[in-house]
């Protein structure tokens, strides 16, 4: 990170922080890999380092490091040692700070294959000499302790638009400190530059203009092309499961029940399945809950009995149930309640690589007093008009 690109990029490392007593150790190590770097032109073999962008930037790290030589000692490398050959070439240059509170090594920036160790005497101080930069791209902290990481983390984020958490775990497979990702934020606040990079979705986002629409949730339906709802369900003589991709249209419903659940219902699930928790299997500990007050049938029961009703057997349009989305378990069963399941397309996506396509249902379950009992989204795949046929 000190000679990539000669150190002339927004994410090079410009402070080592390192506890009071491992200053030396680090150093000694940073200068036997600075003792390898081969200063030239990169296109010759051997050559680990090329020059500065130009000779009047050169000029300027030069300065800088004069300016950082005012509060720290220089460690590595001759800043008054200037390669003659045409071309702006220097070697790295390390520094070791005397004053860590000086206000040199945290505030001067020079952009190069320079930087400046400074040690630290405990979290607090560290936290402290982190802020003093008033802003950095990104920062790797170096650690196997989850609980300094997360003490570091939530204190430097302020300053920080990224944080690598590095130890031997995540090393080998790490893009490192200066590798932005297009999921991950990539700019910072303060000197930073105040803004970040627009990477991936966030960078589509910024660019669109947001609406809000209000209306009918037959109108928001259509505009929208998701059923909403309180909009038009629409059920008929063909079950939404015998219509392929091309047939089926938002809003279309099946309504599937009563089915009554009875307490042999709930004992079987219990032993078949193994989940024996209290609230289906005790009377006396179920009566003690707030939430139940007598035994209950399991929420997983309750949408396996729901997937009952509404299911069409036979081979058809519908390939597969991918999943489960949003489910959120309401109104507890007890035995002798009755269930009744309304299904209804919600969204439905054609995949243009594939011979089918996701379509949306939701999936309303409630009890005979009209209670909602569970809710949640089933996903599944269904065959375009050509495949079907």
């Amino acid at each position: 990170e000190m000679t990539s690109k000669a150190g002339q990029k927004c994410t090079a490392i410009r402070r080592v922080l390192v506890p009071q007593d491992s200053v030396e150790p680090v150093i000694e190590a940073l200068k036997a890999k600075l003792d390898k770097v081969v200063v030239g032109d990169p296109q010759d073999d051997g050559v680990t380092m090329g020059a500065l962008a130009s000779i009047d930037q050169r000029d300027e790290v030069l300065k800088s490091i004069r300016g950082l030589i005012k509060s720290a000692t220089v460690v590595f490398g001759d800043p008054d040692s200037v390669d003659s050959r045409p071309g702006a070439f220097m070697a790295p240059v390390l520094l070791k700070a005397g004053d860590k509170s000086a206000p040199e090594p945290h505030e001067i920036e020079a952009f190069g294959p320079v930087s400046t160790v400074i040690g630290y005497d405990s979290t607090a101080d560290l936290l402290d000499l982190v802020a003093r930069g008033k802003g950095s791209l990104v920062a790797s902290l170096v650690t196997k302790d989850s609980a300094i990481a997360r003490e570091i983390v939530l204190g430097t984020a302020p300053y920080h638009g990224r944080i690598l958490v590095l130890n031997s775990e995540d090393a080998k497979e790490s893009t490192g400190h200066g590798s932005p990702l297009p999921v991950l934020v990539h700019g910072g606040p303060g000197r930073a530059g105040g803004g970040e990079e627009l990477g991936g979705i966030r960078g589509v986002l910024h660019h669109m203009q947001r609406t809000a629409i209000q209306g009918t949730p037959d109108v928001l339906t259509a505009i929208g092309n998701k059923w909403v709802t309180g909009a038009k369900q629409t059920t008929g003589d063909v079950h939404p499961f015998r219509k392929n991709l091309g047939e089926l249209r938002l809003g279309d419903t099946i309504v599937g029940g009563p089915r009554q659940v009875t307490r042999a219902d709930i004992d079987h699930f219990a032993e078949f399945t193994g989940d024996t928790f209290y609230a289906h299997t005790d009377p006396e500990a179920a009566a003690a809950n707030p939430l139940f007050g007598g035994i209950v049938a399991h929420g997983y029961l309750v949408v396996s009995l729901a997937a009952g009703l509404f299911v069409d057997p036979a081979p058809g349009p519908v390939l597969a149930n991918f999943g489960v989305d949003s489910l959120r378990f309401l109104t507890p069963v007890k035995a002798e309640d009755s269930l009744t399941v309304t299904l209804t397309a919600k969204l439905i996506t054609p995949r243009q690589s594939a011979d089918y396509g996701e379509v949306r249902w939701d999936a309303v379950v409630v009890n005979q007093d009209g209670d909602p009992v569970a809710t949640y989204d089933v996903l599944t795949l269904v065959a375009k008009p050509e495949a079907a046929s």
